[in-house]
């Protein structure tokens, strides 16, 4: 048996052929703040558990990383479906949901015949210690599809069944943990031993699962309850199953049948109701004048503001859009980040003084002249947009910092109704493989940037990570401090973007540092039938991203 050279830090040493990576990473764990989970191979990330066989160049992920911190997630998740077949009869669970994020933890449902109270989910707690004491291998096989289909039939997970009906792929893999299998997108750990940072905590008629903190994973996060995000999130679940589509396989099963033209246009409807009820709320809340929205990147907040004006205008209102955008300083003035690059996502990249004396001028029933940025030459130009307010009209004002008071500190509270958007998906992909709002926002911005700015998938898969920095600052900071949230996510639109999406994924070249998300995001995409853009109505949010729109998006 020949030895294999392994390059680590620059430096290659020799290993028996087909050593696992697992016992190389404990080689090196001591030089590491942060658990081990998985390691980079050559540009291509591998679980710890496989072997080498070949000369290669070793990169190691820990859980302080996002790829790292995800599998850490996953492998917990396992552990508590584990944990809850133990202590639970698997006749009295119907089955365990694992529904959404707040902060870093994640909000489950059950449903059977049990009593989830304090006692129950102490139990589950404690056997979770126990499975991971014992530092338990995540065992994986690779089984024919169709073998998969009838495994959780038998196993009453019927999500994943009706999932893997729709695969192409003629394998499947599939975890053990102590005698319990599942399915899970993504990798694992090679053990349960490093998954010690979690607790439990009953909340309304389900629990969280509350995960290591993200900026420090040695540390469990503390669980803020963000109540009118919960809410939002919970009424789109209940919409979902209400229509029978809470996951992939559902969805799927509703375009096979033909029946994809009748969820667009329930779908659409239910948003314009919404949409609706929010301009009766600014009605019935009196003497406002400044509807200020904000969200994250990708969120639809332009089409979002157009049709919000259109019911203000049934209601007898004169609605007038300003782009916050429109007051950034000019170019040369722009805060530059850590990396030297401009920083247009932090407040101090917006004339603030400028805009506060326009809409003061604007409140006290004066004249004035909007300014327009010129995104070309990076100037801040005039070109005769006066306005001035009169009793019926409003002003509808859309930008990141939109809720934020710094932004309109000289305006009295009681003249502005705050809202905030954000595409908060209702699907996943079974009950215990949820979808990531952040990846639909990346998917919606990859088709949006390509087709209007001319942006390659590299390009913008590169700059996600300082977008993201910007939101975690900027904006859901503020997310609470809002009159009322809107749910931008359309319960089909992974469906369609797909088609949009893929051929800009396909193009990241294997050399690139942005290859690997672009090809997770293409396994992600693989779950989804695809769907035409024929039957989405015009004045659709999804039109903002993929083209078409009635408004000038």
């Amino acid at each position: 048996m020949s030895d294999r050279k392994i390059t680590i830090h620059g430096i290659t040493k020799k290993y028996p052929e087909n050593i696992t990576y697992l016992e190389i990473a404990k080689e090196y764990q001591s030089e590491y703040e942060n658990p081990i989970v998985l390691v980079n191979v050559d540009g291509r990330l591998r679980e710890l558990t496989r072997q080498e066989s070949k000369d290669c160049t070793l990169e190691f992920v820990t859980t302080a990383e996002s790829d790292g911190y995800l599998t850490y997630v996953r492998g917990l998740v396992l552990v508590l479906m584990r944990a809850f077949y133990r202590v639970v009869d698997q006749a009295q669970i119907r089955r365990i949901c694992v529904e959404y994020s707040i902060g870093d933890s994640l909000f489950c449902e059950v449903e059977g015949e049990l009593i989830l109270d304090e006692k129950l989910l102490s139990k589950i707690k404690e056997e979770m210690k126990q499975l991971i004491q014992r530092d338990l291998p995540f065992e994986k096989r690779a089984v024919d599809t169709q073998e998969a289909v009838e495994l959780f039939h038998q196993y009453k997970m019927y999500d994943k069944e009706k999932l893997f009906r729709y695969r192409r792929t003629s394998k499947t893999n599939i975890y053990r943990l102590d005698g319990f299998e599942d399915y899970y997108y993504g990798y694992m750990p090679a053990s349960t031993g490093i998954l010690s940072v979690f607790d439990l905590q009953l909340y309304k008629d389900g629990f969280f699962l509350i995960l290591p903190s993200k900026k420090d994973t040695k540390k469990l996060s503390r669980l803020i309850l963000r109540e009118k995000l919960f809410l939002v999130q919970r009424e789109s679940n209940q919409w979902g199953k209400t229509m029978e589509i809470e996951n992939v396989g559902a969805l799927n099963e509703q375009i096979t049948k033909g029946m994809i033209g009748d969820l667009i246009l329930v779908q659409e409807a239910f948003q314009e109701k919404k949409i609706a009820e929010i301009a009766e709320r600014i009605k019935a809340a009196g003497g406002k004048k400044f509807i200020m929205i904000a969200g994250p990147s990708s969120s639809g907040k332009t089409t979002f503001s157009h049709r919000l004006s259109i019911q203000l205008r049934t209601l007898g209102f004169k609605p007038h859009p300003i782009a916050v955008d429109d007051y950034f300083v000019n170019r040369e003035d722009t805060p530059l980040d850590e990396n030297g690059n401009y920083n247009f996502e932090t407040l101090f990249a917006i004339d603030v003084e400028q805009f506060n004396k326009d809409m003061t001028a604007l409140l006290n029933g004066q004249r004035i002249e909007l300014p327009t940025f010129n995104f070309k030459t990076g100037k801040r130009e005039y070109k005769g947009n006066f306005k001035q307010l009169e009793e019926e009209d409003l002003l509808v004002i859309e930008g990141i910092h939109g809720l934020n008071d710094k932004l309109s500190y000289s305006l009295p509270r009681e003249s502005k109704f705050k809202i905030y958007i954000s595409a908060l998906t209702q699907l996943n992909i079974d009950e215990h493989n949820r979808i990531s709002t952040t990846d639909g926002r990346l998917i919606r911005r990859l088709v949006r940037d390509a087709r209007n700015r001319g942006a390659s998938a590299k390009h913008t898969i590169g700059m996600w990570s300082s977008v993201r920095r910007g939101e975690e600052e900027n904006i859901f900071p503020f997310q609470e401090d809002c009159d009322c949230m809107f749910n931008s996510a359309l319960i089909y639109e992974l469906a369609v973007l797909k088609q949009y999406a893929e051929p800009l994924l396909f193009s990241v070249e294997k050399d690139c540092k942005e290859y690997q998300e672009a090809k997770r995001l293409l396994k992600f995409l693989e779950y989804f039938l695809g769907v035409s853009t024929e039957e989405i109505p015009k004045n659709s949010i999804l039109r903002e991203f993929v083209g078409g729109s009635c408004f000038k998006v």
